[in-house]
């Protein structure tokens, strides 16, 4: 009987860019839970496993978004205080 492990992906990579380049709170707990994937996966744990790497993307996913959307943000502040400074006579 051949069995084999399942394969289940631990988004590992994602975390890392996530955590590097969008927002560092949420890349941590996306590395947290995509550390875990292996080692459940060698303890036999195939559904924590799987739940793990579920989060792990979610988080990465989230992390994301919010690097987004505090990305539009800033840049709205700053053509904001631009437009603001350009009216006022302050250049």
């Amino acid at each position: 009987m051949n069995a084999t492990a399942p394969q289940v992906p631990n988004n590992l990579v994602w975390a890392i860019l996530a955590t590097l380049f969008c927002c560092l709170p949420g890349g941590i707990v996306s590395i947290v839970y995509a550390a875990q994937v292996n080692g459940k996966l060698a303890a036999g744990d195939i559904a924590g496993a799987q739940d793990s790497s579920e989060k792990a993307k979610k988080w990465a996913i989230y992390s994301a978004i919010a690097g987004i959307v505090v990305g539009i943000l800033y840049t709205v502040l700053v053509v904001m205080m631009g437009i603001g400074g350009a009216a006022s006579g302050g250049y």
